[in-house]
């Protein structure tokens, strides 16, 4: 993993049970946002992908203000990617002996928010 700046927090989620490719539908929606617009986006997004992403950026959110005494309404969603995770193959049986194969993906969810202050 590349070394943050001083003004960047992370946070991990990894083995989410979910296809990285539909995950990663739901990190566009959010990319170079503010990270509170971020959540109220996600907040009515009708995809079962909104939950994980939205619990890994208020997990940034909170490392970011706990551990760097950043102020939320600064942060913005500077990265935010999602890699595949171990697929899981197992068998369903079918007719005349054969098998079809049954593939559970899993994701790693990677954001990165960087403090922003506005001068006014």
């Amino acid at each position: 993993m590349a070394k943050l700046a001083d003004n960047e927090v992370r946070a991990v989620a990894r083995y989410i049970g979910m296809s990285p490719q539909k995950v990663r539908l739901v990190a566009d929606l959010v990319r170079g946002k503010k990270a509170t617009e971020a959540l109220d986006i996600l907040r009515f997004t009708p995809k079962a992908a909104a939950e994980p992403v939205s619990k890994v950026i208020a997990s940034a959110m909170a490392n970011a203000v706990e551990n760097k005494q950043f102020t939320a309404a600064d942060l913005v969603i500077s990265q935010i990617y999602v890699d595949g995770g171990p697929t899981r193959r197992w068998r369903r049986f079918a007719a005349r002996g054969r098998f079809r194969p049954i593939e559970r993906k899993s994701s790693h969810i990677t954001v990165v928010l960087r403090e922003v202050v506005d001068e006014d």
